[in-house]
């Protein structure tokens, strides 16, 4: 099999970008550092995706979402946005976005399991599991990788989908200046004695953030942010200390709670690439833009980042242009960066306005939640972010 595209990473993202050119003449090969039965039945690693209406059509269309099953997927009808101590609360509902529901909440694991399975059966396509990359180079016919036991391939275009780290975006020279919090997310599932009402609660607590997901079976997908010198404490609790923490913090809004999995420590670390592109070689999914968590957008971005090349290469074969052009490859830099770029620096912007713990900054978060309510222009104008509604 010739190699016309070289994916590096079979993660959702570049799983995602392989089955949108699917139906394209391109042999698409990935690279995958992980065996073959990991991609096909992934461990549970505690994250649960939030998705936007767009990113749902999208998986849709990809024939990916129809692997999930009803009872794979969540339903987000409501939303609310608490701050400090406070009972005042931002609220979003489904009606105000005149929508069924505001999102979608899967499993990271499913997420991968759909990915993986939705390109079985196409002849193009093929993995190449336990490969790791130790040199890539591009010229103006091709590019070219090296792996680690000294196997040699080449394609026209080399694309990059392997993390936030990403070690094959160093290598081609594209800087990529990362966003250090100094903090730790915390993710776990559990169990709800009163129902969650499908609804969304983010507590910015002083020192933490605190998310409540809610999941089918009253269960709820817990998202914890702190200092992460703070992280060990927390993850040496008890499970009973644990959930009594949890119901202690959101003023037992749920009753009893219970651990329903173990819990989850990743560091947290914002990423954007100063660009997506460089000479027969791109860049989607998380070696990209690498989210905060807090509004959700990680997946979600790095979804629409594979659809924006793949669109902008199908466009360049249908008239019979280079698909792996200079050109080809800006235009899809160009036009992801426009989306992403805001949504990385208005997240990092909120994201440290929510974690200042001085007086006027305090003050300031408080003003902004009662604005939003007020002010319904803005109000839905940050519904339509968060929901992707009006793309869908």
């Amino acid at each position: 099999m010739k190699h016309d595209v070289i994916v590096i990473g079979a993660g959702p993202a570049g799983l995602s970008f392989a089955r949108e050119i699917a139906d394209t003449s391109l042999n698409v090969t990935l690279l995958e550092k992980s065996p073959e039965s990991t991609l096909n039945d992934p461990p549970y690693d505690g994250r649960e995706i939030a998705l936007t209406h767009f990113s749902r059509r999208l998986l849709d269309n990809l024939g990916m979402w129809e692997l999930f099953g009803e009872d794979g997927v969540s339903l987000i009808k409501d939303a609310k946005v608490l701050n400090g101590n406070s009972s005042y609360a931002l609220s979003f509902t489904h009606e105000e976005a005149g929508e069924e529901n505001l999102g979608y909440l899967v499993s990271n694991r499913d997420i991968r399991k759909a990915a993986y399975r939705s390109i079985a059966g196409y002849d193009n396509i093929q993995i190449l599991n336990e490969k790791e990359v130790s040199a890539l180079g591009t010229d103006d016919q091709k590019g070219w990788v090296t792996l680690s036991d000294g196997e040699r391939l080449e394609a026209p275009l080399i694309v990059a989908a392997d993390s936030r780290f990403s070690t094959t975006r160093r290598m081609m020279g594209i800087a990529t200046p990362m966003l250090d919090f100094g903090r730790t997310c915390i993710v776990c599932t559990m169990s709800c004695e009163l129902p969650h009402d499908d609804t969304a609660y983010e507590y910015f607590h002083f020192g933490r953030t605190l998310a409540v997901l809610p999941m089918n079976n009253n269960q709820v997908s817990i998202v914890i942010t702190l200092k992460s010198q703070e992280s060990a404490e927390v993850l040496s609790q008890s499970d009973a200390s644990f959930a009594s923490d949890i119901e202690r913090r959101i003023k037992g809004r749920l009753g009893a709670m219970k651990l329903s999995s173990k819990l989850f420590p990743y560091p947290l670390v914002a990423t954007l690439a100063n660009k997506f592109c460089a000479n027969r070689f791109a860049i989607i999914g998380d070696a990209a833009i690498g989210m905060h968590p807090v509004t959700a957008h990680g997946f979600n971005l790095g979804l629409r980042g594979a659809h924006t090349l793949a669109s902008e290469i199908k466009t360049a074969l249908s008239s019979g242009r280079d698909y792996a052009s200079r050109a080809v490859l800006e235009r899809y830099s160009n036009k992801h960066r426009r989306v992403g770029a805001p949504i990385y620096h208005g997240t990092n912007a909120l994201v440290g306005l929510y974690t200042d713990e001085r007086l006027p900054a305090k003050i300031a978060r408080r003003a902004l939640l009662r604005l939003g309510n007020r002010i319904k222009p803005a109000k839905r104008l940050i519904m339509n972010q968060l929901t992707e509604s009006r793309l869908a």
